[in-house]
């Protein structure tokens, strides 16, 4: 193997592992009825709280086309959010006091 071939096959491993790195969806708002939009960041998700794609797509959440809304009531129930949000895996969606953690005019603004 000449050192050229090796090199850019080094090169591109690297690139191509950097390229996976990346933390794809981004910040999705979700228009909420009667209250301030939520907000979900895949960034802490996927970054930050360390959780696998797979661990929502695609059991909990579908394709954005094949997307339902689900609403407070649903995610009390443990669909969508309230699936992990229920007090014990993650902060639950029936405490009021967390309202603002996803319904915020301030984490909208940024």
């Amino acid at each position: 193997m000449g050192k050229g071939f090796r090199y850019g096959l080094i090169a591109m491993l690297v690139m191509a592992s950097a390229a996976l790195a990346v933390t794809g969806g981004g910040d999705i708002v979700f228009k909420a009825e009667g209250m301030t939009d939520s907000l979900f960041s895949h960034e802490y998700h996927v970054g930050k709280a360390k959780k696998k794609c797979s661990e929502c797509h695609y059991q909990i959440f579908t394709t954005r086309a094949q997307h339902k809304a689900v609403g407070m009531a649903g995610m009390e129930k443990g669909k969508s959010c309230g699936a992990c949000h229920d007090g014990k895996k993650a902060f639950s969606v029936t405490d009021k006091q967390n309202c603002k953690r996803c319904h915020s005019v301030e984490l909208l603004s940024k």
